[in-house]
């Protein structure tokens, strides 16, 4: 059941009215039993904590106060109850949408209801200025793989939808002074490629610095001893837990996120702050021990999550310990009928089936070129006897498995076949917001038509082979499995699932676990596991040129594996079920990207899914300048384990301006049974001017 309005009273305005009761505010000493209100909270004596979309601390000095982060600008409509008349400052810790969404607020744009107190200045850590001086740069309507801040094109940051003008930078350890009140910006990134932490030094009677609380023994005798207040933007939150994963991802399976999260959170423990004031959650008086906890998560998160096999160095090597050299160079024999490429740096993915009568049916073709594909191929027809290839099966939804397809169809007459759920990812590329579509691969692959579909578990016989399609989720969920008997052995094309020597025990296998490849683990390593333990393969056939032999042992670690790594997500995730943390797209817009022309109306459909046993609560406001939404506020209910999908319309407003043109950043203020994960999720619409 949804309730919408198509009302568009200011954004800011319906998200106040929508999401919180503002209650008579006055304020309080912070305590862990506190009720949850929107009001102020005391932290310290002028220190208050105000929550909205993220936790807005507000220092104060007189009747001026300098705010770290602005959430979504309420604040500002009651400082005067906590004696303040002016902001001098706002600190951003980070760019995501959260710490900036009442940016319009700030007096340097169009006003979305005026604040009773104006912002006189502007700070962020220097190292993401661009993104929030030059947001729309890091959403683009084609994206490549080579773009800023993604993992394969899917972008993992979370830029405002509008400009926010900065006055002021911070660089890693540079220091800063307001009315006396000393700050150290520390570099904390990992939540965000650019976070900072700011780190208020104060300064304490001696008698009060006990030992280990910013200081030894002989700095608590010392007049003039330091103790710290952390403000750590998304570091950590209460409990040892992570705000979320995906804004960490920031590569393919490697943790580069992770350890630079690691390595924050042990510089912020060293300076032993007496308080860690997070951007979500309640803050956390002497966080030494949690943050040390939180190490050990990211590190057995980060052992778990890298590759389960060799990937570089030493790696080609146990590429494949399994086929045999041909007559053809690089061809080399996995069966009689069964083929495959395989040489020096050779990762192609392409594995050909030939029948005694000479037809061909082909398994993934990509990282290769068309040249050496038909040279490939011609030898085959002068050696080896190969007459037509009949078609090529793609196994998932990446532009590397489906490069060299349409030439295949082209020049020898191929048809192209796939899973039913994964050929609308080649057909329609822009409709998604996942890792390595195909037209991220270059300005000469836009689409792919496929000629035939299949469903789960689609049995089909070709050539005296009977041969089945399973879907088979892994490191996508829009993945497929190949499956038969070929020269009396199960053969399993498995993608890009798993890979690695069989024989090492050390090795589990799996590849890459990226959330952008929409890879929660019940739809992905973990259903690839039991798939696999059920069909007891005795050859697969993997991308990039692997074949795994007796493959049982490193079926049954790659098992163990999946389970481990959903235990170490849940240990860090605030959820009571880890897939909020994890999944990028729970709340989802489709298609992502939308072109609307002024005068006219485009649609889409947000899909809000529900990962509980029971029913879900939620509320979505639709953001985004220059813009109109039909409805612009829905709120309603998903039925138990389901998904709910909302119809939208959206055109260029009629007060936007005559020049709006190009990309907008379109925003969801999302709240899911009384959480607020405002700016999580977004599309992008380019505007363009009628023709």
């Amino acid at each position: 059941m949804t309730r919408h309005s198509s009302a568009r009273p200011p954004i800011l305005l319906v998200t106040a009215m929508l999401l919180y009761c503002v209650l008579a505010a006055g304020t309080e000493a912070y305590s862990d039993t506190s009720p949850m209100r929107q009001n102020f909270r005391q932290i310290e004596p002028n220190l208050f904590m105000w929550t909205d979309t993220c936790n807005v601390y507000v220092l104060r000095d007189g009747d001026a106060a300098l705010l770290i982060d602005l959430g979504d600008g309420s604040v500002l409509d009651h400082l005067k109850e906590i004696g303040v008349s002016k902001v001098e400052w706002v600190l951003f810790t980070h760019h995501h949408r959260e710490q900036c969404w009442g940016a319009s607020r700030l007096g340097r744009l169009p006003l979305v209801g005026s604040p009773s107190i104006p912002v006189e200045a502007v700070a962020a850590p220097e190292a993401e200025r661009a993104l929030f001086e030059k947001p729309t740069s890091f959403r683009k309507m084609r994206p490549s793989l080579g773009d800023q801040y993604t993992v394969h094109g899917a972008s993992y940051v979370r830029p405002p939808s509008m400009p926010i003008k900065i006055d002021r930078t911070f660089k890693t350890m540079d220091e800063f002074t307001w009315r006396g009140h000393e700050f150290i910006c520390v570099d904390t990134r990992g939540n965000s490629p650019g976070s900072m932490t700011y780190l208020l030094r104060k300064k304490v009677a001696p008698a009060s610095v006990p030992a280990g609380n910013g200081g030894s023994q002989k700095a608590g005798r010392d007049a003039g001893a330091t103790r710290f207040l952390a403000f750590s933007g998304d570091v950590m939150c209460d409990g040892a837990k992570m705000h979320n994963w995906f804004d960490t991802e920031w590569d393919y399976g490697f943790a580069a996120g992770i350890y630079a999260l690691h390595n924050s959170a042990s510089l912020v423990e060293r300076y032993n702050p007496s308080w860690l004031l997070p951007s979500h959650g309640k803050p956390i008086s002497n966080p030494a021990g949690q943050l040390r906890d939180y190490m050990k998560k990211l590190r057995k998160l980060a052992t778990l999550l890298v590759r389960g096999y060799e990937v570089t160095g030493m790696g080609g090597g146990t590429q494949d310990l399994a086929s045999t050299p041909t007559v053809v160079p690089h061809l080399w024999q996995v069966t009689p009928h069964l083929y495959k490429l395989k040489g020096p740096e050779v990762w192609a993915n392409f594995g050909i089936l030939l029948a005694d009568n000479g037809h061909a049916l082909v398994v993934d073709a990509g990282c290769l070129s068309d040249a050496a594909l038909d040279q490939t191929l011609t030898q085959m027809q002068e050696r080896l006897g190969l007459k037509a290839i009949d078609a090529v099966i793609i196994t998932h939804m990446h532009g590397d498995h489906i490069g060299q397809a349409p030439h295949l169809r082209e020049k020898w007459g191929a048809k192209i076949w796939t899973l039913d759920t994964i050929a609308e990812k080649f057909e329609f590329p822009e409709r998604f917001d996942y890792c390595a579509m195909i037209e991220s691969y270059g300005p000469n692959l836009s689409s792919v038509k496929i000629d035939r579909t299949f469903h789960d578990g689609e049995k089909f016989a070709w050539e005296g082979y009977d041969l089945q399609i399973d879907w088979m989720p892994g490191q996508t969920e829009f993945g497929l499995c190949v499956q038969g008997m070929i020269d009396g052995k199960r053969i399993a094309f498995t993608g890009d699932n798993l890979f690695g020597n069989p024989n090492d025990e050390h090795v589990d296998g799996h590849e890459a676990l990226c959330s952008r490849n929409s890879a929660i683990l019940e739809e992905g390593y973990i259903y690839a596991a039991e798939y696999l333990t059920r069909l007891k393969p005795d050859i697969i056939v993997g991308g990039h040129s692997y074949v795994m032999d007796k493959p049982a042992g490193m079926i049954k670690r790659y098992r163990e594996w999946a389970y481990k790594m959903r235990d170490a997500f849940r240990e860090l995730s605030t959820f009571s079920d880890y897939r909020y943390m994890f999944d990028a797209y729970w709340v989802s817009a489709y298609p992502y990207r939308v072109t609307v022309e002024r005068g006219k109306a485009a649609e889409f459909t947000l899909t809000v899914r529900n990962f509980n046993k029971k029913p879900q609560e939620f509320s979505v406001v639709i953001a985004a300048p220059g813009l109109s939404f039909t409805p612009t506020v829905i709120d309603g209910t998903v039925q138990p384990e389901s998904r709910l999908k909302i119809p939208v319309q959206v055109q260029v407003a009629g007060d936007a301006p005559p020049t709006l043109s190009g990309v907008q950043i379109v925003s969801f203020d999302v709240t899911i049974d009384g959480q607020r994960c405002a700016g999580w999720f977004d599309m992008i619409v380019n505007a363009v001017q009628p023709k």
